[in-house]
């Protein structure tokens, strides 16, 4: 029983370190109200903008604004677990339906003193088929 037990933890342990390194960009980014976040995803021969900001930040919810590949989406995030984060497919999914890249906004904490909210962007592209740059708007 104890070996079972043992080995059970440890095939969890491997589980849970393979599949942490699933990101492979990371960024920490500290927003004002109604302040755009701007990248460039490029992929294959594509260039697409990918844009968000929050506006209202009220009962605890944080409503974000994106837009993607000419898609414009609302949502509210909170600090608890089930709605903390936004996933955004980057590329039509096709045959690689499970291992589209994506980018995932998560909403790690509002910060009352200088009035901004904190996220944590993060890249899923394991093929390593989108490069994702900064965009300066001109």
């Amino acid at each position: 029983m104890k070996f079972s037990i043992r080995s059970i933890f440890l095939l969890l342990l491997l589980f849970t370190f393979g599949n942490a390194n699933e990101y492979r960009y990371s960024e920490n980014l500290e927003l004002s109200k109604d302040e755009h976040k701007i990248f460039l995803v490029k992929y294959a021969k594509n260039e697409k903008l990918f844009k968000f900001r929050w506006t209202l930040y009220a009962n605890g919810g944080l409503v974000v604004l994106r837009s993607y590949d000419r898609i414009v989406a609302q949502n509210t995030l909170f600090l608890r677990a089930k709605k903390r984060s936004i996933k955004v497919d980057l590329m039509p999914k096709g045959a690689g339906y499970g291992n589209v890249p994506h980018i995932l906004i998560k909403f790690i904490e509002y910060d009352y003193a200088k009035n901004k909210a904190i996220f944590k962007l993060l890249l899923a592209d394991k093929n390593l088929e989108v490069n994702l740059e900064h965009f300066e708007d001109r």
